[in-house]
């Protein structure tokens, strides 16, 4: 499937709509210069186009199996792992004393969107080591930061991360999973795990796992759960693989779709473990690693969107069908509007994922109270929204295919189909809208006011140039901050969460138009003025009906019994 970075779009969104400069100009991020991450997206952008796409359609036709116990990989997933480690790709953000760039996480997130965009399947091998490298660098002991994480960051080892297990899914506080001491220091971890991606390969010389279980002294519920670091090979005096560890990928599941990324059951055998953090303290230091995972879950899905949006519009652009202006059925107004609406939420959701890692570098640059709060606000919308978005577009991007994207020989149903587990994984949407709800807003809702506030004030002053856009970015605003007043005064929860799922995408909503007037007014004669006024005109007043369910309540939607359901 060809695959063209977008590296204009984010450039474009760099320099004129999040906020980078700020990032650039600290101490922290001296480094990020215009010429650096220009040649950064550049090649990057090249390794997607080269070397990554091609391996995408080989990913799902020929999916990762488990032989005789030994993983097997699809056909060149090894090369390709081999062209992100040696570009220096999974230790982007990375602490440079360890092997890493050093470099924003704004720019890791467009540099892992190519990859999903390019082959989703293999990309969750390095957003894995990613997360670890992170938890690692916040809550590992020195000796085991010096020993893996240059090993992580070169890709020499991968990485996972073990929280599930069948029955403690999102409820990770019921986990069975065990660890005793050695007395030496190190612990026999033992217990089942399911649904971990990239549980075991054959190109990385050694895996490392996270792995959540109790001690022996440990509370029931998420405060008795420790944090372990569980390799697949016991690492000898010289820091090599050396015995291998008591574990096992018991199966590989089959999946509706990424079967290039075997997602495998795992089974711990009193494997020997190193503590990460502190004893009973797992769960902070995991959350690390999750909440750099739902970033970068959000980024897949955008990068999906982008690349079913580029194998829609080839077909559109193609496909001779009826009598239009061109001959190809991209005059046909229906199929424009798919098209539009397409390109329309990924400039919004690319946006949101970008000012949200903007955030996060401020926060880490300034130690800023704001900016941390700031980047807690935009997570879990901008993984809720850039899945969701992934998800729409893909489907939407079968039906510009017609009965073509039904057959799977072109493809497009192979996106709709990857993307789809991104609105589960590291929290689900309903779990995303709850977080937004209920522990984003312990402030009374001071986060979101202040945010609103800078979409009001910009909008106010696009007013002057382009009042036919300012003017319903702001009153959309204006009804958000309503909705969010509401939701901070119910006193029952389940009235919060009966309409956060429709508040996040609502939030969501208007987030995409300020960010596309705000693209708007730095182009205004060009693409970016008329894709903007598009998405407000046509989509932005989606928020409208969205917050009327936001502001609902529980009662009609527990109104019927379980009984009277079933009847």
């Amino acid at each position: 499937m060809p695959y063209r970075a977008p590296i204009s779009d984010y450039q474009f969104l760099l320099d004129h709509v999040v906020g980078f400069d700020q990032v650039a100009a600290t101490e922290t991020f001296s480094d990020a210069s215009a010429d650096v991450v220009s040649a950064i997206l550049s090649e990057a952008g090249k390794m997607c186009e080269e070397i990554l796409a091609p391996l995408q359609r080989a990913g799902d036709l020929e999916p990762a199996r488990l032989e005789n116990g030994v993983l097997r990989s699809s056909p060149g997933y090894g090369d390709g792992w081999k062209a992100i480690a040696e570009g220096g790709w999974v230790g982007i953000s990375a602490d440079p004393e360890y092997g890493g760039m050093g470099l924003p996480m704004t720019i890791t997130t467009a540099v892992n969107e190519m990859m999903s965009a390019s082959c989703l399947s293999l990309q969750l091998a390095p957003l894995m080591a990613q997360g670890q490298i992170e938890a690692l660098e916040h809550h590992a002991s020195d000796e085991l930061k010096a020993l893996y994480l240059p090993k992580m960051i070169s890709g020499e080892w991968s990485a996972t991360m073990n929280l599930t297990e069948a029955q403690a899914g999102s409820d990770v506080g019921a986990l069975t999973s065990k660890a005793q001491p050695n007395g030496d220091g190190t612990f026999s971890v033992s217990g089942q795990k399911i649904f971990i991606s990239w549980g075991d390969n054959d190109f990385a010389e050694n895996v490392c796992h996270l792995v959540l279980a109790r001690l022996p002294d440990g509370v029931p519920g998420t405060k008795g759960i420790s944090l372990f670091l569980v390799p697949k090979y016991i690492p000898d005096a010289d820091g090599n693989p050396g015995v291998a560890n008591d574990l096992k990928v018991v199966s590989v599941e089959h999946k509706m779709g990424l079967h290039g990324s075997p997602t495998c059951v795992m089974q711990f055998d009193g494997a020997k473990g190193w503590l990460v953090g502190p004893e009973h303290g797992g769960m902070a230091a995991m959350f690390t690693m999750m909440n750099n995972a739902r970033l970068g879950v959000g980024g897949q899905g955008v990068g999906v969107a982008e690349g079913a949006y580029q194998h829609a519009l080839a077909y559109a652009l193609d496909r001779k069908q009826g009598r239009t202006p061109s001959g190809t059925i991209i005059d046909h107004a229906d199929v424009r509007r798919m098209i539009m609406d397409m390109r329309a939420d990924i400039f919004a959701a690319r946006a949101i994922l970008l000012a949200n890692a903007t955030a996060i570098d401020m926060a880490k640059a300034t130690g800023d109270a704001d900016w941390a709060a700031r980047a807690a606000l935009l997570t879990p919308i901008g993984k809720s929204f850039g899945a969701r978005t992934g998800i729409r577009v893909a489907e939407t991007g079968v039906q510009v295919h017609g009965g073509m994207g039904f057959v799977e020989e072109t493809g497009a149903a192979q996106y709709s189909r990857d993307v789809r587990v991104t609105a589960i994984y590291e929290g689900t949407d309903g779990i995303q809208a709850m977080d937004l709800v209920a522990r984003k807003m312990m402030d009374g809702g001071e986060a979101a006011s202040n945010l609103l506030d800078e979409i009001e004030d910009q909008a106010e002053r696009a007013r002057a140039t382009m009042p036919d856009l300012a003017g319903p970015v702001w009153e959309a605003t204006e009804t958000v901050r309503e909705a969010t007043e509401w939701l901070v005064a119910q006193k029952d929860m389940n009235d919060r969460f009966a309409g956060a799922t429709a508040y996040l995408q609502a939030f969501a909503r208007v987030l995409g138009g300020h960010y596309h007037l705000t693209a708007a007014l730095a182009d205004p004669d060009g693409p970016r003025a008329k894709l903007a006024r598009y998405y407000i005109n046509a989509l932005l007043p989606e928020h409208s009906g969205l917050l009327a369910r936001a502001q609902s309540g529980a009662d009609d939607l527990f109104a019927l019994s379980p009984d009277e359901l079933v009847a």
